[in-house]
């Protein structure tokens, strides 16, 4: 309520004259909902979250104290961010040794096939004579090839198919994956002349440490910024059963698992941070060890090993590259402006103390100040034309 002065009857106020309150810069406030249903009774409880706390008011304002809450509700506990899936490793695909011989023991198999064919073919007289004209041998008279002598050759026939068709030979850095009918049989990384089943399927696989350079790659900071990224990644085949019957194109594989990596990770810290002391993306050893990380959970699956991972490249899109250039050099000559200025203020209270500490000069406050800015438009622009000759091309 508002409370004004009395005035005398019959006298009528001038317009210059206002009605003055008795107390000045008198506000109201709000009478919180509980107080208005508690008990007389006994004392007020309230939760925690309700009790009244008086808010320091400004001096001289005549601000009356205002009720508020002592603690704000809880805020609710942050959504984490779900982490990438990872594909499920298939337990009963793992690279195992699979069956293989010394070659020699192919190689003699078939030799003694071949001489068994030979002895009895030359025992039935069936020798053709460009044969045996060719060795400088008369062959006994044919006397035919009975069943038996059939079944002999026949055989002899399979044992040197068998055995010479199982040879092979192994090189270094490379691995066979050997099926039959569609099932897996194992692998061999042995080198030199081996003998495997020839029955069985052979794929080649190379396992020798392997390097690949991205093309540039479309990619996004986390402000949003298009950037083209080339990444380096060195890697090898470390499990060959689940490279070549895991996956379909286990190099393709990785190129596609490349690009979703280095997404992901690159999306999480700006490019520049332009003058703020923030972790971004110009951080080479922090951001290849993530992107290393990341690409080789996703990669293990399918029995490839990551090594490393770097990005060799992280430029800004064509589309922004100008702007952005534009806005680094201005952030690189604000932080230059920043410490010229800096040491430009040093010097001038390093000089004016000299001075005055030695007895040379005794200047009053507004000569002190003229001295003052004199010595910083001096050394300042001394270290500007000395900056600009050191930057300027020879």
């Amino acid at each position: 309520m508002n409370s004004t002065m009395s005035e005398p009857e019959g006298t009528v106020p001038s317009d210059g004259q206002r009605r003055s309150p008795v107390i000045a810069g008198e506000t109201t406030t709000e009478i919180p909902v509980h107080l208005l249903f508690r008990d007389d009774n006994g004392p007020l409880k309230l939760p925690p979250d309700l009790r009244p706390a008086v808010v320091s008011r400004r001096q001289g304002t005549g601000e009356q104290p205002r009720i508020g809450r002592s603690t704000p509700p809880p805020a609710p506990p942050p959504v984490a961010a779900p982490e990438a899936s990872v594909p499920p490793v298939d337990p009963s695909l793992a690279e195992r040794p699979g069956p293989v011989l010394p070659g020699w023991t192919g190689l003699v198999a078939g030799t003694f096939s071949l001489a068994g064919i030979g002895a009895v073919l030359w025992g039935t007289g069936a020798v053709p004579d460009v044969v045996a004209a060719l060795i400088g041998v008369t062959p006994p008279p044919y006397r035919g090839i009975g069943i038996g002598l059939w079944c002999l050759l026949a055989l002899g026939v399979l044992l040197a198919l068998f055995g010479l068709g199982g040879l092979g030979r192994g090189t270094v850095g490379h691995a066979w994956v050997l099926t039959l009918c569609g099932d897996y049989r194992g692998s061999v990384r042995r080198t030199g002349l081996v003998w495997m089943s020839p029955l069985v399927l052979r794929r080649r696989v190379d396992v020798r440490l392997r390097h690949w350079r991205s093309e540039p790659m479309p990619a996004r900071d986390a402000e949003g910024t298009a950037l083209r990224v080339v990444v380096l990644v060195v890697w090898r085949v470390k499990d060959a059963a689940r490279a070549v019957l895991g996956v379909e194109d286990h190099e393709a594989y990785l190129r596609e698992q490349v690009e979703l990596a280095t997404t992901r990770v690159l999306s999480q810290l700006p490019a520049d941070a332009f003058g703020e002391a923030v972790p971004t993306l110009r951080d080479a050893e922090k951001v290849g060890a993530t992107l290393t990380k990341a690409l080789a959970a996703e990669c293990a699956p399918v029995g490839i090993e990551i090594f490393t991972a770097q990005p060799t490249a992280i430029d800004y899109a064509p589309e922004v590259a100008d702007a952005m250039q534009r806005r680094r050099i201005a952030a690189i000559d604000e932080r230059h402006r920043d410490s010229v200025l800096t040491s430009v203020v040093d010097a001038v209270d390093d000089t004016v103390s000299r001075l005055t500490c030695r007895g040379l000069i005794e200047p009053d406050d507004y000569e002190r100040k003229a001295l003052v800015k004199d010595l910083t438009v001096a050394f300042y622009t001394g270290r500007a034309e000395g900056a600009v000759r050191w930057h300027a091309p020879s």
